[in-house]
């Protein structure tokens, strides 16, 4: 019951900002999850090839996002928000025309790039609302977060199921579907979205036009942030951790869909287990977050997150040799994707509930930028690297160890102290 009662005390803007992350989802995982498939057995491009596609995928959304945080700060959320849109439904729509690698890497990098615009406006002026509405005294941030994170596993449940109804009449029709729900997504937010957002000054975007001023000094100011984010240990020890994670995540779309494919013989209940994991952040995520607040710092509770990854990967790769198929076969997966999503209900709130006491003041957006561009080139490399794994004949299990070590050893690399807990997060000054 907790849930509704912070929806309900929720700011309009807060609950327009968490619905927008609803509707991206849905938008999204109707066409992602069939990307590999599509990519690998209908325009027969290699193992290889699909891994670099997917990583460039990635890298344009992730890798970019330091350029829409930083237009966020710049300009507003509005915005670059319907800017992101414009692009995301251009971007599916060639998508689904697209029959040859150039005109895929194309298509991939513009939605991809469209998301670098409007999620990293939408997640740092969620985050920044929600700090806001703690010092207010209206409950810890971590809460508002956690039903961010809801409402985007809910639309990352839906998606999906759209998706793969729509896949028996063909891909390009599931592209054009995702592609329709951004021109709602685009409308309503045009109508919806505020020009002037509260809590922003003109000077960090909060204005309907630029920033003001002359451009060497703004030019200057720029060189300074990115100067002083350059430098700023914990928050590249934090993009380091956070790229790995979201590296193990990538899996979902990459090494996943060939397992299923090894025990099921068709990429049909992949659709079901992307429906199990956010059913699982849809009615876990809120009580694991505040079991989470009462007794982990976000050090701990990343920590904790990662070794939940680790422990996926690793019942994949302990499964393997006894090449069991059918429902059987599939047990591992279904317990790689309950893993992994339960590491993710730890890892990800935490991660954005630590980015406010890291980032210099007014430049939240720039860090929450950086944060997956960092994070982006990290799975670029990885996953054109599992992909070249996959396909050099290793045993697969091996393969899955691989990736099992990853989220272990980024346990080292995490910053030095995470924070109070609960209530007492946003108390502390900034590290």
């Amino acid at each position: 019951m907790r849930r509704f009662g912070v929806w309900r005390d929720l700011s309009p803007l807060l609950r327009l900002l968490i619905l927008t992350q609803l509707a991206f989802n849905v938008g999204f995982f109707a066409v992602l999850p069939f990307l590999s498939e599509h990519l690998g057995a209908a325009l027969g491009m290699a193992g290889w090839t699909v891994g670099l596609v997917l990583g460039l995928r990635t890298f344009s959304q992730q890798g970019m996002f330091v350029v829409g945080g930083a237009l966020t700060d710049r300009y507003g959320v509005r915005p670059v928000v319907l800017a992101g849109c414009v692009l995301r439904i251009g971007g599916f729509a060639w998508l689904g025309y697209a029959d040859g690698t150039a005109s895929v890497i194309g298509a991939v990098l513009l939605t991809g790039f469209a998301a670098a615009l409007f999620s990293p406006a939408v997640e740092s002026e969620v985050a920044r609302q929600a700090v806001a509405r703690e010092e207010a005294g209206g409950g810890p941030r971590t809460d508002v977060l956690a039903l961010f994170t809801v409402a985007g596993q809910a639309g990352a449940f839906v998606g999906p199921l759209l998706g793969a109804l729509l896949l028996a009449v063909d891909f390009r029709t599931v592209c054009l579907a995702g592609a329709g729900i951004f021109v709602l997504v685009l409308a309503g937010h045009a109508w919806l979205l505020p020009r002037r957002v509260p809590g922003r000054s003109r000077g960090d975007g909060g204005g309907t036009g630029g920033g003001g001023g002359d451009s060497g000094g703004a030019d200057g100011e720029h060189r300074g942030a990115a100067r002083a984010l350059l430098g700023n240990r914990p928050f590249l020890a934090l993009c380091a951790v956070y790229g790995t994670y979201l590296l193990a995540y990538n899996q979902l779309y990459l090494a996943l869909p060939a397992e299923v494919e090894r025990a099921a013989g068709s990429q049909a209940p992949l659709a079901w287990l992307f429906a199990l994991s956010s059913l699982l952040v849809v009615t876990a995520q809120l009580p694991v977050t505040r079991w989470a607040a009462d007794r982990l710092d976000l050090r701990r509770s990343m920590a904790a997150g990662l070794l939940l990854l680790a422990a996926g990967f690793a019942l994949v790769a302990a499964a393997l040799p006894a090449g069991r198929t059918g429902t059987v076969g599939l047990l591992p997966a279904a317990g790689f994707v309950a893993l992994l999503t339960l590491g993710q209900m730890l890892i990800a709130p935490a991660a954005r509930a630590w980015l406010p006491d890291l980032a210099t003041p007014g430049r939240l957006g720039l860090y929450t930028g950086a944060l997956s561009s960092v994070s982006g080139l990290i799975v670029l490399a990885g996953s054109a690297a599992t992909g070249s794994l996959l396909d050099a004949g290793l045993p697969t299990a091996a393969v899955w160890l691989v990736l099992a070590a990853l989220p272990v050893a980024a346990i080292g690399a995490l910053p030095g102290r995470g924070r109070g807990r609960g209530r007492d997060r946003g108390a502390e000054p900034p590290g």
